[in-house]
């Protein structure tokens, strides 16, 4: 071990990380490095295992891991609980990761997948750390010029449109979900998430998934289906520090074959504009691309749909379903935060995601009413 790394090693753990003496929520060290030590055997345990709790996440817990070598890993596992059926699903983002790995698409090289819940208490994958500018909140979009804003908006519409281009078949990925009918299981299965996780009763949700449920079926078939990433946003992804090209895009775990349009609504209802008043209940990448030379929702729209030549008629139907499945996920931390049983942004920093389901449900509401973009910004 250099010195550089003994001194990277010693400052991970000042800042907040654990060694194998010390634990960290949800990450017991011992039988994790028994466990890496036996399936990983490229790591270096001759001196201990440093590791530490990643903030941001709000779902899926990130740590950061070093070797006695001074490798950097980064380790993600479902949250503490509260685990929705077929969310937090660490083999479905290993195998996902593995298939695009194979492709010129910028994702973490993955090593190993353990789905023995005995190790840790969860299953849980290991991936490479990797290292470039992550743009998650106002405070890391505040220094960009308006420039540096314009290059950062294309870079991120050129990465969805890149995505949904992948050959699933030669990712190996062309089982990895059913394209048929998409739009309306995915309705069905927002529903029955929200049944499970639900605190209270709230009146736009029900306005929401009952429009959902009544057009899901007139829905038309994508005329390309396409790997969709499910949580599309400019805070889960890493970037080259010229800003003009992704490094990688991280957290799969919603990931699937199924309608583009899907992702592109997701990304809409997260991009926030200056003007906005109902996105400002959701504290997740908050003003992130409200500053001068990000583009509007229209303009993201535009791009995307130069670059794919997709249909988006039914962009109003994806914009509501994007509004009423992350209604049910910040429920889901609502839930998580009043069991204490949450970790990571929401927790640390106190984020009220009971408002921040409310507010969405009552934008897909306005989406309804308003229309797409006029929606979104109400």
């Amino acid at each position: 071990m250099t010195p550089g790394e003994v001194d990277r090693w010693v400052r991970l753990l000042r800042q907040g990380g654990s060694s194998d003496s010390a634990e960290l929520p949800g990450l017991p060290l011992g039988p994790l490095r028994a466990w890496l030590s036996a399936n990983v055997p490229a790591l270096d345990f001759s001196i201990g295992l440093s590791a530490r709790l990643l903030t941001g996440g709000r779902s899926n817990l990130t740590y950061e891991l070093i070797d006695a070598s001074g490798r950097r890993f980064a380790l993600r596992r479902p949250p503490l609980g509260h685990v929705m059926p077929k969310a937090h699903d660490m083999a479905r983002e290993y195998r996902v990761l593995v298939g695009l790995g194979t492709t010129d698409f910028p994702v973490p090289g993955v090593h190993a997948l353990c789905e023995d819940p005995g190790v840790i208490g969860a299953p849980f994958l290991l991936m490479d750390f990797v290292e470039g500018r992550v743009i998650a909140d106002s405070d890391d979009a505040r220094p960009l010029s308006a420039e540096q804003a314009d290059e950062l908006s294309r870079t991120l519409v050129q990465g969805l449109a890149s995505l949904h281009g992948v050959d699933v078949a030669a990712a190996g990925l062309a089982d990895f979900g059913r394209t048929q009918g998409f739009l309306a299981r995915q309705v069905t299965l927002w529903g029955r998430q929200w049944q499970i996780t639900r605190t209270r009763d709230l009146a736009d949700v029900q306005v929401i998934a009952q429009w959902l449920h009544e057009r899901a079926r007139q829905q038309p078939s994508p005329a390309k289906s396409s790997l969709v990433h499910g949580d599309y946003r400019l805070d889960n992804v890493i970037v080259d520090p010229s800003l003009r090209s992704l490094r990688a895009v991280l957290d799969w775990e919603m990931s699937t074959l199924g309608d583009p349009v899907a992702d592109l609504a997701i990304t809409l209802v997260y991009w926030t504009e200056a003007g906005d008043g109902l996105r400002r209940t959701v504290p997740v990448a908050q003003d992130v691309t409200s500053g001068p030379g990000f583009w509007d929702r229209e303009r993201v729209v535009a791009e995307y749909q130069t670059l794919t030549g997709a249909d988006l008629d039914h962009l109003q139907f994806g914009v509501v379903l994007a509004c009423y499945k992350l209604a049910v996920i910040m429920e889901s931390i609502h839930f998580r935060s009043l069991a204490g049983q949450q970790r990571g942004a929401a927790a640390e920093l106190g984020e009220d995601m009971g408002a921040a389901a409310e507010g969405l449900a009552a934008m897909g509401v306005e989406v309804i009413r308003r229309g797409t973009f006029e929606g979104l910004r109400a």
